[in-house]
Protein backbone atom coordinates (compact mmCIF):
# COMPACT_ATOMS: atom_id res chain seq x y z
CA UNK A 1 0.00 0.00 0.00
CA UNK A 2 1.41 3.62 -0.98
CA UNK A 3 1.18 5.88 1.57
CA UNK A 4 1.48 9.79 0.33
CA UNK A 5 4.19 11.85 2.57
CA UNK A 6 3.92 15.74 2.28
CA UNK A 7 6.77 17.35 3.73
CA UNK A 8 5.96 21.30 5.19
CA UNK A 9 9.21 23.72 5.59
CA UNK A 10 9.05 24.85 8.87
CA UNK A 11 8.75 28.42 7.62
CA UNK A 12 5.50 27.76 5.86
CA UNK A 13 2.51 29.74 8.15
CA UNK A 14 0.33 27.46 10.58
CA UNK A 15 -2.57 28.70 8.27
CA UNK A 16 -1.45 26.98 5.28
CA UNK A 17 -3.78 24.28 5.43
CA UNK A 18 -6.82 26.05 6.00
CA UNK A 19 -6.12 27.80 2.66
CA UNK A 20 -5.92 24.53 1.12
CA UNK A 21 -9.03 23.62 2.78
CA UNK A 22 -10.80 26.01 1.70
CA UNK A 23 -9.80 25.96 -1.97
CA UNK A 24 -10.73 22.08 -1.81
CA UNK A 25 -14.25 23.85 -0.81
CA UNK A 26 -14.86 26.12 -2.85
CA UNK A 27 -14.01 24.11 -5.73
CA UNK A 28 -16.33 21.19 -4.68
CA UNK A 29 -19.07 23.39 -4.07
CA UNK A 30 -18.36 25.04 -8.14
CA UNK A 31 -18.75 21.68 -9.32
CA UNK A 32 -21.87 20.98 -7.60
CA UNK A 33 -23.30 24.34 -8.76
CA UNK A 34 -22.07 22.94 -12.06
CA UNK A 35 -23.77 19.89 -12.10
CA UNK A 36 -27.21 21.61 -10.38
CA UNK A 37 -27.32 23.71 -13.24
CA UNK A 38 -27.14 21.33 -15.37
CA UNK A 39 -29.86 19.42 -14.29
CA UNK A 40 -32.02 22.59 -13.89
CA UNK A 41 -31.52 23.27 -17.50
CA UNK A 42 -33.01 19.45 -18.44
CA UNK A 43 -35.84 20.27 -15.99
CA UNK A 44 -36.65 23.07 -17.55
CA UNK A 45 -36.76 21.85 -20.83
CA UNK A 46 -39.07 19.58 -20.32
CA UNK A 47 -41.26 21.87 -18.40
CA UNK A 48 -40.88 25.30 -18.65
CA UNK A 49 -41.63 27.61 -15.91
CA UNK A 50 -45.38 28.80 -16.47
CA UNK A 51 -45.36 32.26 -13.92
CA UNK A 52 -42.95 33.55 -17.36
CA UNK A 53 -45.82 34.06 -19.21
CA UNK A 54 -49.07 33.64 -17.17
CA UNK A 55 -52.22 34.19 -18.97
CA UNK A 56 -56.16 33.36 -18.59
CA UNK A 57 -57.30 35.78 -15.77
CA UNK A 58 -60.85 35.57 -14.95
CA UNK A 59 -62.62 38.50 -14.93
CA UNK A 60 -65.34 39.73 -12.31
CA UNK A 61 -68.14 41.30 -13.54
CA UNK A 62 -70.09 43.45 -10.61
CA UNK A 63 -72.21 46.23 -11.18
CA UNK A 64 -70.58 46.76 -14.64
CA UNK A 65 -67.43 47.12 -13.78
CA UNK A 66 -64.69 44.77 -14.68
CA UNK A 67 -62.19 43.59 -11.63
CA UNK A 68 -59.15 41.60 -12.30
CA UNK A 69 -59.08 37.94 -10.37
CA UNK A 70 -55.77 36.85 -11.09
CA UNK A 71 -52.46 38.32 -13.02
CA UNK A 72 -53.79 40.75 -14.98
CA UNK A 73 -53.74 44.41 -13.40
CA UNK A 74 -56.34 47.00 -13.35
CA UNK A 75 -54.12 49.04 -15.74
CA UNK A 76 -53.69 46.05 -18.12
CA UNK A 77 -57.50 45.80 -18.21
CA UNK A 78 -58.32 49.07 -18.99
CA UNK A 79 -55.58 49.11 -21.72
CA UNK A 80 -56.81 46.11 -23.31
CA UNK A 81 -53.28 44.74 -23.03
CA UNK A 82 -54.29 41.10 -21.40
CA UNK A 83 -52.10 38.21 -22.09
CA UNK A 84 -51.64 37.53 -25.76
CA UNK A 85 -53.32 33.89 -25.18
CA UNK A 86 -50.46 31.95 -25.38
CA UNK A 87 -51.20 28.25 -25.43
CA UNK A 88 -48.70 26.15 -23.26
CA UNK A 89 -48.03 22.89 -22.73
CA UNK A 90 -46.94 20.71 -19.13
CA UNK A 91 -45.88 17.01 -18.77
CA UNK A 92 -47.20 16.04 -15.26
CA UNK A 93 -45.05 14.73 -12.79
CA UNK A 94 -45.09 12.77 -9.57
CA UNK A 95 -46.69 14.40 -6.59
CA UNK A 96 -48.42 16.88 -9.22
CA UNK A 97 -52.26 17.89 -8.51
CA UNK A 98 -54.72 19.50 -10.62
CA UNK A 99 -55.31 22.57 -7.96
CA UNK A 100 -51.15 22.71 -8.61
CA UNK A 101 -50.88 22.79 -11.67
CA UNK A 102 -53.98 25.38 -12.27
CA UNK A 103 -51.95 27.45 -9.83
CA UNK A 104 -48.61 27.59 -11.10
CA UNK A 105 -50.61 28.21 -14.71
CA UNK A 106 -52.39 30.87 -13.10
CA UNK A 107 -55.67 29.55 -13.85
CA UNK A 108 -58.76 27.55 -12.52
CA UNK A 109 -58.70 24.04 -12.31
CA UNK A 110 -61.59 23.66 -14.96
CA UNK A 111 -59.57 25.61 -16.95
CA UNK A 112 -57.45 22.21 -17.01
CA UNK A 113 -60.40 20.16 -17.09
CA UNK A 114 -62.30 21.57 -20.13
CA UNK A 115 -59.32 21.64 -22.18
CA UNK A 116 -58.62 18.37 -21.66
CA UNK A 117 -61.45 16.26 -21.13
CA UNK A 118 -61.06 15.90 -17.86
CA UNK A 119 -64.26 14.63 -15.41
CA UNK A 120 -63.84 15.72 -11.88
CA UNK A 121 -63.63 11.62 -10.50
CA UNK A 122 -60.62 11.61 -13.03
CA UNK A 123 -57.05 12.25 -11.58
CA UNK A 124 -54.20 13.24 -14.01
CA UNK A 125 -51.35 10.99 -13.70
CA UNK A 126 -46.96 11.13 -13.76
CA UNK A 127 -46.09 11.73 -18.24
CA UNK A 128 -49.86 12.84 -18.73
CA UNK A 129 -49.71 16.12 -21.92
CA UNK A 130 -52.43 18.52 -20.36
CA UNK A 131 -52.63 21.38 -22.65
CA UNK A 132 -53.35 24.59 -20.58
CA UNK A 133 -55.71 27.15 -22.52
CA UNK A 134 -55.41 30.53 -21.26
CA UNK A 135 -59.25 30.94 -20.69
CA UNK A 136 -60.19 34.56 -20.38
CA UNK A 137 -63.88 34.06 -19.10
CA UNK A 138 -66.54 36.07 -17.27
CA UNK A 139 -67.24 35.16 -13.73
CA UNK A 140 -70.92 35.22 -12.41
CA UNK A 141 -72.35 35.04 -8.94
CA UNK A 142 -76.06 33.23 -9.41
CA UNK A 143 -78.69 35.52 -7.97
CA UNK A 144 -82.08 34.60 -7.19
CA UNK A 145 -84.17 34.31 -10.97
CA UNK A 146 -80.88 33.15 -13.04
CA UNK A 147 -81.41 30.28 -15.47
CA UNK A 148 -78.21 29.48 -17.73
CA UNK A 149 -80.10 30.63 -20.58
CA UNK A 150 -80.23 34.02 -18.99
CA UNK A 151 -76.77 34.30 -17.86
CA UNK A 152 -75.61 32.64 -21.21
CA UNK A 153 -77.48 35.28 -23.16
CA UNK A 154 -76.54 38.26 -20.44
CA UNK A 155 -72.87 37.58 -21.80
CA UNK A 156 -73.30 36.49 -24.96
CA UNK A 157 -71.98 32.69 -23.91
CA UNK A 158 -73.05 29.13 -25.09
CA UNK A 159 -75.17 27.61 -22.88
CA UNK A 160 -73.53 23.99 -23.60
CA UNK A 161 -70.07 25.79 -22.63
CA UNK A 162 -71.30 27.11 -19.59
CA UNK A 163 -72.62 23.28 -19.00
CA UNK A 164 -69.40 21.79 -19.91
CA UNK A 165 -66.94 24.19 -18.47
CA UNK A 166 -68.54 24.37 -14.97
CA UNK A 167 -68.67 20.57 -14.83
CA UNK A 168 -72.69 20.93 -14.52
CA UNK A 169 -74.42 17.60 -15.74
CA UNK A 170 -77.62 19.76 -16.68
CA UNK A 171 -78.52 23.68 -16.79
CA UNK A 172 -80.91 22.92 -13.21
CA UNK A 173 -77.94 21.85 -11.17
CA UNK A 174 -77.20 25.68 -10.30
CA UNK A 175 -78.19 26.83 -7.01
CA UNK A 176 -78.09 30.93 -5.84
CA UNK A 177 -74.60 31.69 -4.54
CA UNK A 178 -72.91 29.43 -7.14
CA UNK A 179 -70.05 30.98 -8.89
CA UNK A 180 -69.78 30.22 -12.83
CA UNK A 181 -67.08 30.84 -15.18
CA UNK A 182 -68.75 31.90 -18.78
CA UNK A 183 -66.44 31.22 -21.70
CA UNK A 184 -65.74 33.26 -24.00
CA UNK A 185 -68.54 35.82 -22.90
CA UNK A 186 -68.35 39.31 -24.19
CA UNK A 187 -67.21 41.10 -21.15
CA UNK A 188 -63.78 40.36 -21.52
CA UNK A 189 -61.05 41.99 -23.15
CA UNK A 190 -60.25 40.42 -26.58
CA UNK A 191 -57.60 41.53 -29.10
CA UNK A 192 -58.67 44.40 -31.24
CA UNK A 193 -59.87 43.69 -34.69
CA UNK A 194 -57.51 44.12 -37.70
CA UNK A 195 -58.33 45.70 -40.67
CA UNK A 196 -58.69 42.32 -43.64
CA UNK A 197 -55.75 41.83 -45.87
CA UNK A 198 -56.34 40.11 -49.47
CA UNK A 199 -54.04 37.11 -49.42
CA UNK A 200 -55.20 35.40 -52.77
CA UNK A 201 -53.82 31.01 -52.81
CA UNK A 202 -50.70 30.37 -52.31
CA UNK A 203 -49.78 34.01 -51.55
CA UNK A 204 -48.34 35.40 -48.49
CA UNK A 205 -50.49 38.48 -46.91
CA UNK A 206 -48.62 41.69 -45.73
CA UNK A 207 -48.36 43.74 -42.66
CA UNK A 208 -47.94 43.88 -38.85
CA UNK A 209 -47.13 40.83 -36.85
CA UNK A 210 -49.25 38.50 -39.65
CA UNK A 211 -46.51 39.17 -42.20
CA UNK A 212 -45.51 35.79 -44.24
CA UNK A 213 -48.51 33.94 -43.33
CA UNK A 214 -50.15 32.04 -46.43
CA UNK A 215 -53.89 30.88 -46.63
CA UNK A 216 -54.33 27.85 -44.42
CA UNK A 217 -57.31 26.79 -46.24
CA UNK A 218 -57.31 28.17 -50.01
CA UNK A 219 -60.21 28.71 -51.72
CA UNK A 220 -62.62 28.47 -48.77
CA UNK A 221 -64.97 31.43 -47.81
CA UNK A 222 -64.46 33.69 -44.35
CA UNK A 223 -68.10 33.25 -42.75
CA UNK A 224 -66.88 35.25 -39.74
CA UNK A 225 -64.67 37.90 -38.68
CA UNK A 226 -62.12 38.65 -35.88
CA UNK A 227 -63.83 36.85 -32.93
CA UNK A 228 -62.37 35.14 -29.57
CA UNK A 229 -59.25 34.63 -29.67
CA UNK A 230 -58.07 36.62 -32.18
CA UNK A 231 -59.48 34.37 -34.60
CA UNK A 232 -61.35 33.73 -38.15
CA UNK A 233 -63.76 31.14 -39.92
CA UNK A 234 -63.17 29.83 -42.83
CA UNK A 235 -65.53 27.49 -44.69
CA UNK A 236 -64.98 24.82 -47.44
CA UNK A 237 -65.50 21.06 -48.15
CA UNK A 238 -65.32 18.24 -45.60
CA UNK A 239 -61.91 17.00 -45.91
CA UNK A 240 -60.24 19.80 -47.61
CA UNK A 241 -56.79 20.38 -47.48
CA UNK A 242 -55.58 22.43 -44.10
CA UNK A 243 -52.33 24.10 -44.52
CA UNK A 244 -49.95 25.60 -42.33
CA UNK A 245 -49.75 29.11 -42.39
CA UNK A 246 -46.31 29.19 -41.26
CA UNK A 247 -43.56 27.19 -40.86
CA UNK A 248 -42.94 26.06 -37.08
CA UNK A 249 -43.25 23.00 -34.83
CA UNK A 250 -46.47 21.21 -33.74
CA UNK A 251 -46.79 21.40 -29.99
CA UNK A 252 -50.71 20.70 -29.78
CA UNK A 253 -52.29 17.57 -32.29
CA UNK A 254 -55.40 16.20 -30.78
CA UNK A 255 -57.15 14.00 -33.54
CA UNK A 256 -60.37 13.70 -30.85
CA UNK A 257 -62.22 14.36 -28.23
CA UNK A 258 -64.54 17.62 -27.27
CA UNK A 259 -60.76 19.48 -26.38
CA UNK A 260 -62.74 22.89 -24.88
CA UNK A 261 -64.63 22.43 -28.24
CA UNK A 262 -61.99 22.98 -30.83
CA UNK A 263 -62.91 19.24 -31.13
CA UNK A 264 -59.60 18.05 -33.31
CA UNK A 265 -57.26 20.80 -33.44
CA UNK A 266 -53.62 21.24 -34.13
CA UNK A 267 -51.37 24.52 -32.64
CA UNK A 268 -48.27 25.22 -34.60
CA UNK A 269 -45.79 27.77 -31.89
CA UNK A 270 -43.05 29.92 -34.80
CA UNK A 271 -40.56 31.10 -34.56
CA UNK A 272 -41.24 34.85 -33.94
CA UNK A 273 -43.29 33.54 -30.42
CA UNK A 274 -46.49 33.56 -32.44
CA UNK A 275 -48.46 30.57 -32.32
CA UNK A 276 -51.25 29.57 -35.20
CA UNK A 277 -54.48 26.82 -34.08
CA UNK A 278 -56.29 25.71 -36.52
CA UNK A 279 -59.46 23.25 -34.97
CA UNK A 280 -62.79 21.42 -36.13
CA UNK A 281 -60.98 19.14 -38.38
CA UNK A 282 -61.68 15.94 -39.71
CA UNK A 283 -58.22 14.36 -39.83
CA UNK A 284 -54.35 15.75 -38.63
CA UNK A 285 -51.65 14.86 -40.48
CA UNK A 286 -49.14 15.98 -38.82
CA UNK A 287 -48.05 14.52 -34.88
CA UNK A 288 -46.66 16.38 -31.71
CA UNK A 289 -42.77 17.48 -32.05
CA UNK A 290 -43.23 17.34 -36.44
CA UNK A 291 -41.96 20.72 -37.67
CA UNK A 292 -43.60 21.63 -40.91
CA UNK A 293 -42.74 23.72 -43.47
CA UNK A 294 -45.02 26.86 -44.43
CA UNK A 295 -48.17 25.68 -46.92
CA UNK A 296 -47.45 21.99 -45.69
CA UNK A 297 -50.78 19.82 -45.82
CA UNK A 298 -51.21 19.31 -41.60
CA UNK A 299 -54.88 18.53 -41.60
CA UNK A 300 -58.24 17.69 -43.22
CA UNK A 301 -61.32 20.83 -42.72
CA UNK A 302 -64.40 19.26 -40.59
CA UNK A 303 -66.99 19.96 -38.18
CA UNK A 304 -65.62 18.37 -34.92
CA UNK A 305 -66.26 19.69 -31.35
CA UNK A 306 -68.36 23.05 -30.99
CA UNK A 307 -69.15 23.68 -34.74
CA UNK A 308 -72.30 24.64 -36.49
CA UNK A 309 -70.93 23.50 -39.76
CA UNK A 310 -67.46 22.33 -42.00
CA UNK A 311 -64.81 25.17 -41.58
CA UNK A 312 -61.66 26.44 -40.42
CA UNK A 313 -61.34 27.94 -36.64
CA UNK A 314 -57.87 29.81 -37.48
CA UNK A 315 -56.42 31.56 -34.42
CA UNK A 316 -53.26 33.95 -34.14
CA UNK A 317 -52.00 34.10 -30.35
CA UNK A 318 -49.40 36.80 -30.26
CA UNK A 319 -50.15 38.49 -33.29
CA UNK A 320 -52.45 39.96 -35.79
CA UNK A 321 -54.63 37.71 -37.98
CA UNK A 322 -54.44 39.19 -41.61
CA UNK A 323 -57.08 36.90 -42.94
Amino acid sequence: MLALIVIVPFSVRANFFDFLTEEIEVTAEASVLEEASEIALISAEQNPNPNASRGGAELVVDENALISNGPVGADAIAQGTISNGEIRVYTVREGDSLSQVAEMFGVTANTIRWANDITRNTDIQPGQTLVILPIAGVRHIVKSGDTIGSIAKKYEGDEDEILSFNQLASASDIVVGDTLIIPGGELHATPAPVKETKGGKGKTTGGGSGAGFTHPAPGSVKTQGIHGYNAVDLAGSMGSTIRAAAAGEVIVARASGWNGGYGSYIVIKHRNGTQTLYAHLSSLSVGVGSYVEQGQTIGGMGSTGRSTGTHLHFEVRGGKNPF
